[in-house]
This record gives C-alpha cells, sequence and structure tokens, in this order.
C-alpha cells in the first residue's frame, strides 16, 4: 500500500507539522481540507494516518466547545521535534504558507458558532454563539418561523460575526432613548 517507509514516515510527520504550525487544536474536516487542498495525501489514507497517530498517541482528540478537535501531544511534538528535516523543505513552505493564508478563517470557524433547531412545528430556534481565548462573548438565542430565515441567520452570523456583534453591543449600550 505505502510506495516505501520513508513516504510513510514523511507523510505522517507532514500531518503532524500542519496540526503543530497551526497553533491551535483542529478539526478532523478542516485538517483534512488542508491536506487535499495542497494534493499531499489521499482522503482514505489520511484518515488511516490520523488514526494510526493517535493510537501511537502522537496526536489526541479534546472537547472544546463541543467540538472534537485534534491537537499534537507532547510525544508528537518530540517526534516533530527529531525528524522535521524529513518533511521535504517544499512541502513545508507550502504548509506554512497556506497556513499563513487560510489562519483567521480557521481560528474564525472554532471561535464563531451558529446553528438552529426546529422548535415545534410553526418555529426555528438560531443559536449564534462567538467565543475569544475560550471566554463567551455572546450567546444569542433567536426564534424565527421559517427553515430558510433560519439558515439566512446562521448564514450571516459566520460571514461577519464581528460586525453584527459591534452594533448588537452598540445597540445594548447607546443613550439614546
Amino acid at each position: 500500500m505505502y510506495e516505501n517507509s520513508a513516504e510513510l514516515a514523511e507523510n505522517k510527520l507532514l500531518v503532524l507539522y500542519v496540526i503543530k504550525s497551526l497553533k491551535h487544536p483542529i478539526s478532523n474536516t478542516q485538517l483534512t481540507e488542508i491536506i487535499l487542498e495542497n494534493n499531499f495525501i489521499n482522503y482514505f489514507t489520511l484518515q488511516q494516518y490520523i488514526t494510526e497517530l493517535l493510537s501511537s498517541e502522537f496526536l489526541k482528540y479534546i472537547e472544546k466547545n463541543d467540538k472534537k478537535l485534534l491537537t499534537i501531544t507532547t510525544k508528537g511534538e518530540k517526534v516533530l521535534s527529531f525528524f522535521t528535516q524529513r518533511i521535504s523543505a517544499i512541502k513545508r513552505d507550502i504548509i506554512d504558507n497556506y497556513i499563513s493564508s487560510v489562519i483567521d478563517n480557521i481560528k474564525k470557524e472554532l471561535t464563531i458558532h451558529s446553528d438552529y433547531t426546529i422548535e415545534n412545528s410553526d418555529s426555528f430556534i438560531v443559536n449564534l454563539k462567538a467565543l475569544e481565548d475560550e471566554m463567551l462573548l455572546i450567546d444569542l438565542k433567536v426564534s424565527v418561523p421559517t427553515k430558510s430565515q433560519a439558515k439566512a441567520l446562521c448564514t450571516k452570523w459566520k460571514d461577519n460575526p464581528s460586525d453584527i456583534y459591534t452594533r448588537i453591543m452598540q445597540s445594548l449600550f447607546s443613550d439614546e432613548d
């Protein structure tokens, strides 16, 4: 299945390198997106590597804001520090450049939450949440009559949470009667 053990080792180190470079826990989906967008490893092989890195305790899952996120362990960091040079410089540069271009979006995905649930047959509850450094900034629940409105609120919140948050806070703290 593997071309050789050097390629296997480099690919697993690459996965560790990506997670370490982010400096934040990451979802399996986000990690998969980074690896696939850069055409390093195919999906099924990547999932196998993640499973193997978890079972060897180089990676672990943590729960954060109701999400299951991957993080590198001390053992994984140690292995990576010894063998980083086994990852080609070109691949390291590609990852470094890619991460610097998407880190803000990744952080946003980890700190901005929006979802909706059906309340009863004629309304939906939309939950909009924002966190900063694991501190809750806002947790807003709104009832809307249609699923399309619920989806629209979630999309708007994800697209521009800081502007919406600022406007809410300004409205709440304004001196106007």
